[in-house]
């Protein structure tokens, strides 16, 4: 769920709103492979229920994504073919957004641009940080206490962020 807090608390309501609008809700089953690696992102996609798996192209999972998390942020910044593959390993519920839409929005909207590209500033550093200690860098015990901390900005947000992605479930389960 924190994931989705770091877009969502920079976000508008406005701007959660059109999101939902967007995107379309889609159901996956086990098994299913969202990205396969060497592939292009066509979409970005936020969990709403369920459980993802980031895998290598040797099968090795390095990460399980969960309600919240969001998947395919990066080719909005990075356009290239992927490293790794992205597989559901539970029945998962997903918003489903077209790459092409969110760039259309940008451009038209620079407002929404500016918020949405800080939110996904934001979102990255927080996962090069945890590679970065994953990796056995800053791992003294301060970092280790700080590591699942929540900066100021965030957290004055935090309520927001939760509420606006309670009614994006709401109003796409409705």
């Amino acid at each position: 769920m924190r994931k989705v807090l770091f877009i969502f608390s920079v976000l508008s309501a406005a701007d959660v709103e059109w999101l939902g609008q967007a995107g379309e809700r889609l159901h996956v089953d086990p098994g299913t492979v969202l990205i396969p690696a060497g592939a292009r992102v066509d979409h970005i996609y936020f969990v709403l229920e369920g459980r993802l798996a980031i895998r290598t192209p040797a099968g090795a999972t390095i990460a399980q994504l969960e309600s919240g998390e969001i998947v395919g942020e990066l080719s909005l910044v990075a356009p290239t073919p992927t490293e790794v593959s992205v597989e559901a390993v539970a029945e998962s519920t997903l918003l489903r957004i077209a790459d092409q839409r969110v760039r259309q929005k940008l451009s038209s909207d620079l407002a929404f641009a500016a918020r949405f590209y800080r939110a996904l500033c934001g979102f990255l550093a927080d996962r090069v940080r945890n590679t970065t200690q994953r990796l056995g860098y800053g791992s003294g015990p301060e970092e280790r206490d700080a590591r699942d901390e929540l900066n100021e900005e965030l957290l004055d947000n935090v309520h927001l962020a939760g509420a606006r992605f309670e009614r994006m479930l709401k109003r796409l389960a409705g």
